[in-house]
């Protein structure tokens, strides 16, 4: 195959990739995973979507795929994501409000109905109750004559950032660290092509950390959940190739780009030289990214167009494999049809029309890019140090020293925005008097009523002592030290609800309650 001459404007002509030291696609993979990166295939265009109600999210899904998005993200509403129904006491008034609502396997099949689920790739943003998800999604599969085997996409599945920073935990560490154990053997056999974590650096970042300590912390829970796959007898290789991690990207334009190819450079190493990796791909850091909601003003909300802009050209500079950009009215509401379309299309033009794309990282052999790279590399380690010292991410966090670290730039990075010295344009500067007015979504109490209508239907209809026997074996395994996941799975098919698997688990690991740290 003969490739076409890839020029500028100016016609001038575009190689592959420029600089004869270090090579895209080459141990330690500073200057990205594949040799060819975009020149040969763009990143999936992955838009964060969920609301209300399956029927709802399937029609924004089948509208983003219309447009051109390329890989489906599903976005739970905060019920879900802590394992309860939508008729518990504890989910009331938030049923559909940051995300779809899924209490069975009902909800997921009508939430996929009509999408090929051999023919996308799906991530879905869920953690304590993630491996019932993942069930729910193998099931909808097999419903379609798509084996597990053939499944492609992503569960976040990161329970150790949700005790730094997010809060969506259910059961303690050690049985949650037990259940992504579970799930990261199962489908390394089962579910093949599934990443089964998506080790996250996001939500840290939006609670206040930098850069740095995003790359540091991300990495270091990472290795935790390396090493709890080794203990229980995984070969690294076996699984390591699976693995995946979750980045955001803010305005420092630069900084952000530096961070993303630190972050692999920093991965490889320690992968081969201290896990003794030998699989190239277990060596490889692969990550999603999304635009910094935290960034995003409730003021000027236009603005965050520019944003966006910005920060999704950082993150294809730093080599990411799939992108969400957020809308412009997230600091307001869930996204409207009409300000995701822009999102998108803003990753459109990025691909399409701003020369990016013709070569294979462009800013190699910037003096002030290495030099940022040499800064945040070195401050990267030191923080490796600090908490192999404490013995791990897990003693990191008993002692508090995530959460304190992230609190202390947290306030800084206020102060300086309270003081002036951080401009927010349309913030602290050239501010206006009088807000546009601006068409927001509504997520109103009648998805609540439906769904626990649906519950209550749903109960009635099922053969229930089909659902007591598979949530009493599950609860038999739970209690011994067997791989939940068939046990999850056999459940999910008799149609027992997320709130009743979550509580079966209740019942055997208990709940998490945080020390108060001072």
């Amino acid at each position: 195959m003969i490739m076409k001459q890839v020029k500028t404007d100016s016609n001038i002509p575009v190689k592959r990739v420029y600089g004869k030291n270090e090579q895209p696609g080459k141990y330690p993979y500073t200057r990205g995973i594949h040799p060819g990166m975009y020149t040969e295939r763009l990143w999936t265009m992955r838009q964060y979507t969920g609301f209300a109600t399956a029927a709802a999210t399937n029609k924004r899904f089948k509208f983003l795929l219309n447009k051109g998005q390329t890989g489906l993200s599903l976005a739970f509403d905060l019920p879900t994501q802590i394992g309860h129904d939508a008729d518990a006491p504890h989910a009331e008034g938030e049923v559909g409000k940051v995300g779809v609502s899924i209490s069975s396997l009902k909800d997921m099949l009508q939430c996929f109905d009509g999408i090929p689920l051999g023919e996308v790739s799906t991530s879905m943003t869920i953690n304590s109750t993630a491996s019932t998800l993942l069930s729910y999604y193998i099931a909808v599969g097999e419903s379609q004559g798509v084996p597990a085997a053939a499944l492609t996409g992503t569960t976040q599945n990161d329970i150790l950032k949700e005790y730094i920073a997010r809060n969506t935990y259910i059961y303690p560490p050690k049985p949650s660290m037990r259940l992504i154990g579970d799930m990261i053997e199962y489908c390394s056999t089962k579910v093949p092509k599934w990443y089964p974590i998506s080790i996250s650096g996001y939500h840290m970042r939006e609670a206040g950390c930098n850069a740095i300590q995003e790359v540091a912390f991300t990495l270091a829970n990472g290795f935790e959940y390396i090493k709890t796959c080794l203990d229980r007898g995984l070969k690294i290789d076996d699984f390591a190739p699976r693995l995946s991690f979750f980045f955001c990207c803010t305005n420092e334009f630069f900084e952000e780009i530096a961070k993303f190819r630190i972050a692999r450079k920093i991965y490889s190493k320690v992968m081969k030289e201290k896990f003794h990796a030998r699989n190239p791909k277990s060596l490889q850091l692969r990550f999603h990214v999304q635009t910094s909601g935290e960034s995003l003003t409730a003021q000027q909300p236009d603005n965050n167009i520019v944003r966006v802009a910005i920060q999704s050209m950082a993150a294809i500079l730093g080599g990411a494999q799939s992108l969400h950009t957020n809308s412009k009215d997230e600091a307001l509401a869930l996204p409207t049809q009409d300000a995701v379309k822009i999102a998108l299309r803003t990753q459109q033009i990025v691909a399409y029309e701003s020369g990016i794309t013709k070569t294979v990282d462009p800013m190699a052999g910037s003096s002030y890019m290495e030099h940022l790279c040499e800064q945040i590399e070195d401050e990267v380690y030191k923080y490796l140090k600090r908490i192999d010292k404490m013995g791990g991410s897990l003693k990191g966090i008993e002692q508090g020293f995530f959460q304190s670290e992230i609190r202390q730039n947290a306030y800084r990075l206020k102060k300086e925005v309270d003081d002036g010295e951080r401009i927010i344009v349309g913030v602290n500067k050239f501010s206006d008097d009088v807000q546009a007015k601006q068409d927001l979504m509504r997520i109103d109490d009648s998805v609540e009523r439906q769904q626990v209508k649906n519950l209550k239907k749903l109960r009635s209809t099922r053969d229930n002592k089909k659902t007591d026997r598979a949530l009493s074996k599950m609860q038999a395994a739970a209690e011994k030290n067997e791989n939940l996941m068939p046990f999850i799975l056999a459940a999910v098919k008799s149609y027992a609800t997320t709130g009743e698997i979550s509580n079966t688990f209740r019942e055997v690991f208990g709940i998490y309650q945080p020390k108060e740290i001072f």
